[in-house]
């Protein structure tokens, strides 16, 4: 086999993948494996043989199925696909079978798709149930017959960690939410067949969507189209983005706002109080600030994008306690009064605080605690070097709102006429403040 012959393989093997968009290290992972099934006896020669199985792991929607479709087509390879469609008995009868039918066609795939589906209970305290005993039992028959197991689950710990390991699946895959480039290339794949404005650019869109499933954002696309439809657009405008993230994400359902006056003039504020604060430590990082009611709870929120640095800098999650505490700092530099509704953003402060204080050890040595149960000391020390880091972070919050008071009246009036302000609307209103850093 010459070289060319080799490189015309492998770029039949790429083409293969191109349903698949982003995820280059994993396709790259998989168009490897790929390449030893279409190519054997040149690996023979250097001793290498096919792998007995490959695992994709991840939560649902993130386009593991299509992965694994597009995997079974560039092997060359014919597959027997076993999903869980069947009841109990028979679909145990169902996997053997399959099984036995891919070492009849070998060379060949067993596709066993969402796994850990195929028992009722497959939980952490069900792992030995006779679908997963009978899979084990088959990957081991099947040595040496030349069939590949490829498999995909959305939970890890709903399977036997015996039938994990090595050996019956040599390789294993994490797929993960699509992040930064990835995210992008997608978001731009979904939206190439839709009208949007000339404002609306991909980044803002990944932006707004960060963490979201492929499946997600691709629901949320067309759940933008349909706002602009209904709305009778001709184009789909950046705030039917905004609706769309509402609605899917973060389940906030288009609603008639049920807040009287006063109600709402303090939800408003509460909420610009983080955007304010948000602005002035990290420009341009608030995607949209709303008063509507999400995910069953009661008030607003603002959403902001969360940088990768955010794990790795210390002033990232010093900015983000500062951001939490500017609901309550807000309700008291404007109204004078306590924010009875600040009690999810404490405790979220509070736990970022107490990495720095125990985890982090960012103060000083004496804070750690090893064990708390004999540790009371230590920890009532914890607790008091805690608060007085939350005095600090809150008292900061406190003084970028007093200094940038025009900026976050704007923002409150401004939203009490609208439901949503997006961060072009933020934007355009703070460029017409004086800022204070």
């Amino acid at each position: 086999m010459n070289k060319m012959n080799e490189q015309v393989k492998l770029c039949e093997i790429e083409k293969d993948f191109e349903s698949v968009i982003g995820y280059n290290s994993i396709k790259k992972e998989m168009i490897r494996i790929c390449d030893i099934m279409r190519n054997t006896d040149f690996y023979s020669k250097l001793g290498v043989s096919v792998p007995n199985g490959l695992l994709l792991s991840g939560e649902p929607g993130l386009g593991k199925t299509l992965m694994a479709n597009c995997f079974i087509k560039a092997s060359g390879r014919r597959a027997f696909t076993c999903r869980k469609d069947k009841p109990d008995g028979d679909f145990v009868k169902h996997i053997k079978e399959t099984f036995d039918e891919a070492v009849k066609n070998a060379p060949s795939i067993v596709f066993l798709d969402d796994m850990d589906k195929f028992s009722a209970n497959g939980d952490e305290y069900h792992r030995n149930s006779e679908e997963f005993v009978t899979v084990q039992s088959c990957i081991d028959e099947i040595k040496g017959k030349d069939v590949f197991v490829l498999s995909t689950i959305n939970d890890n710990n709903a399977i036997p960690k015996s039938l994990l390991r090595a050996g019956r699946f040599d390789n294993r895959i994490e797929v993960e939410a699509p992040k930064g480039e990835d995210a992008e290339k997608i978001v731009e794949h979904y939206i190439k067949r839709k009208n949007f404005v000339s404002e609306v650019d991909v980044r803002t869109i990944t932006r707004l969507l960060n963490g979201a499933s492929c499946a997600e954002l691709e629901t949320v696309i067309n759940e933008a189209g349909m706002h602009a439809g209904f709305k009778r657009k001709d184009k789909i405008e950046m705030d039917d983005i905004v609706r769309a993230c509402l609605r899917i994400i973060h389940k906030a359902p288009e609603k008639e706002n049920a807040y009287d006056k006063e109600v709402l003039r303090a939800v408003a504020f509460h909420e610009v109080g983080h955007a304010v604060i948000a602005e002035c430590l990290e420009p341009g990082s608030v995607n949209f600030v709303s008063v509507r009611s999400h995910g069953g709870s009661t008030g607003g929120f603002t959403n902001y994008y969360q940088p990768e640095e955010y794990w790795i800098k210390k002033q990232y999650m010093e900015n983000r306690v500062i951001v939490l505490l500017g609901g309550k700092a807000s309700t008291e530099v404007v109204f004078g009064e306590t924010d009875i509704g600040a009690n999810n953003d404490l405790h979220r402060a509070f736990d970022i605080c107490e990495r720095f204080v125990d985890n982090y050890c960012s103060n000083s040595f004496d804070r750690w605690v090893q064990d708390r149960e004999h540790s009371s000391g230590v920890v009532e020390r914890r607790d008091m070097q805690m608060a007085v880091e939350m005095e600090k972070f809150y008292a900061t919050a406190k003084k970028i709102l007093i200094n940038n008071r025009e900026f976050l009246d704007k923002l409150a009036y401004a939203l009490m006429e609208k439901d949503i302000l997006t961060n072009i609307e933020i934007q355009d209103i703070k460029a017409t403040c004086k800022m204070v850093a």
